[in-house]
């Protein structure tokens, strides 16, 4: 299954254009408002999963954030980000990796993930993510899926959508408390609407 997955991802980072992929954000706006309402050290060691081709990484190093990593299961979706980022890449930590197969060597402060957990189906993977979660984080959580409201499949894969109740359950069991929870309508290149749910946790 993880090699199927990996080249699924592979393929569509290969063959289409950033513009061609329906999660496309060039400014990560609500990310970008959360982790600043978090107020967190610009030393702080944030780890951005499923960041491949994401713009995030390249807006906190602007921003002046010193210490990211970026977690993705696409070598061709970091490659792509290393191109555009050219020699600021190496001012970023990669991991190529599925998710659920991570085996953090360190904790970070701030863990974000905008859609991939959502593309966890089982409750086997899922409960692997949090265990993950609860191993690497010290710190605060930022998270985004898809909502009730939002797409049931995603790249030609199903998802698991979630809601407000949902969601701080899932973070609940593994010792996080919620800050806030916001909706998003993300607008897709091709002009589509969907809706995301957005939480921010923190260690209890």
């Amino acid at each position: 299954m993880h090699n199927e997955l990996k080249k699924h991802w592979e393929d569509v980072y290969q063959n289409k254009k950033p513009n061609e992929v329906s999660w496309l954000q060039e400014i990560p706006k609500m990310s970008l408002e959360y982790i600043q309402q978090l107020n967190i050290p610009l030393s702080a060691k944030i780890i951005d999963i499923g960041g491949g081709d994401s713009y995030l990484a390249e807006h906190l190093l602007e921003k002046g954030y010193t210490n990211i990593t970026v977690l993705d299961i696409s070598e061709n979706a970091i490659n792509r980000a290393k191109q555009r980022l050219a020699a600021k890449a190496n001012l970023i930590k990669w991991i190529n990796t599925d998710i659920i197969n991570f085996k953090p060597t360190t904790t970070y402060d701030l863990w974000h993930d905008r859609a991939t957990f959502h593309f966890l189906t089982t409750p086997e993977s899922i409960d692997k993510y949090l265990l993950i979660v609860k191993e690497a984080v010290k710190g605060k959580i930022v998270i985004g899926t898809f909502s009730n409201e939002g797409p049931t499949s995603c790249s030609g894969l199903k998802i698991t959508q979630y809601d407000e109740p949902n969601l701080v359950e899932k973070f609940k069991s593994i010792g996080f408390r919620k800050n806030n929870c916001k909706i998003e309508e993300h607008k897709t290149p091709s002009r589509t609407l969907q809706e995301f749910i957005f939480c921010a946790f923190t260690n209890v």
